[in-house]
């Protein structure tokens, strides 16, 4: 399992860029604490980086979401297929991923049907392993930053019943989206309901042995995203660490400063600068900062663009080229 390091640990290994990484994470969120932004003294830095044995090592694997025009089924509503293409379910897609030489991949529960009870996750648990593919994880769509009231009580409750469903299909890691940056702008007193329902889902994870990943989802910024970790501070959270979701003038900067939180890596072929501008994603620095840093786990492809099946291939040859895996 992963681990916190104690003191100890922290003193006896060299100085290293791994361990600027870290510091530049850490001074980033106290210089958020303290700059009167209304986030409350809970969020000053209290978690450690993940303690890792060992280099950096990849598993390489796809995430439903990539296929998602191609699912009969999208949020519990049926649907056709794009291009009149052939639709596909989450045991077509492990085939997919089977045919790709991918050792994992994310089922992501947009495309599962709405009945689907214990017996359906362990029957996909048995598909996959059948195949030698292993489930890295799923995703739900929550906000936590939407406001007290009856619906974040409902995601809430939502939340802890998919880190149920993960348990029992044996997915390690859910991730989560903790909220929207500018609904923090706006309300910094969201952050700590934030945390607060974080805390909440964080019990139960702990409970049943599935690592919950927030997202740098809904344009959180380091300064945003950091905060909720330290504050959370708990074993079983960390960041799912998506490459192409800080729109910023630095976004390898953002992803130094928090890559050393992550549980699990999502990586998409584009970036985008603030004004929403797409450019092409550097595989090779990306990869250089997930080595620097020692991470060890997921690597996902998230494939967002026209024509997954005509491009995915060529995506995840670059990514797995970049990794040297």
């Amino acid at each position: 399992m992963l681990t916190r390091p104690t003191p100890s640990d922290r003193v006896s290994n060299p100085s290293s860029r791994r361990q600027f990484i870290a510091v530049a994470g850490a001074t980033c969120v106290a210089a958020c604490a303290s700059s009167g932004d209304g986030l409350a003294p809970a969020t000053v830095a209290a978690a450690e980086p993940f303690a890792r044995s060992g280099g950096a090592r990849f598993r390489v694997g796809l995430a439903a979401y990539s296929l998602r025009s191609y699912f009969s089924l999208m949020k519990g509503k049926r649907k056709e297929p794009a291009d009149g293409g052939k639709a596909i379910d989450m045991v077509g897609f492990l085939d997919y991923c089977v045919a790709q030489g991918l050792e994992a991949a994310e089922l992501t529960s947009y495309f599962f049907p709405p009945d689907a009870d214990d017996a359906y996750f362990l029957e996909l648990k048995r598909q996959a392993f059948l195949r030698g593919v292993t489930i890295s994880g799923t995703a739900i769509g929550n906000n936590f930053t939407q406001g007290a009231g009856d619906k974040m009580e409902r995601e809430i409750e939502t939340a802890i019943e998919w880190i149920d469903k993960a348990a029992v299909m044996g997915a390690p890691h859910i991730r989560f989206f903790a909220g929207k940056g500018k609904e923090l702008d706006d309300h910094p007193e969201r952050m700590n309901e934030a945390v607060a329902a974080m805390k909440r889902c964080a019990m139960r994870a702990g409970e049943q042995g599935v690592f919950l990943g927030i997202e740098n989802h809904g344009n959180l910024r380091p300064d945003q995203l950091l905060p909720i970790i330290h504050a959370v501070d708990h074993p079983w959270v960390g960041i799912n660490l998506d490459t192409g979701n800080f729109y910023s003038d630095d976004p390898y900067g953002d992803l130094e400063k928090c890559v050393p939180f992550a549980v699990n890596v999502q990586v998409k072929v584009n970036m985008k600068k603030p004004d929403g501008t797409e450019y092409p994603a550097d595989m090779d620095r990306i990869a250089g900062i997930l080595r620097d840093s020692g991470y060890q786990g997921f690597v996902v492809l998230e494939y967002e663009d026209e024509n997954p099946y005509a491009h995915i291939p060529a995506a995840l040859d670059r990514m797995r080229n970049a990794l040297g895996v």
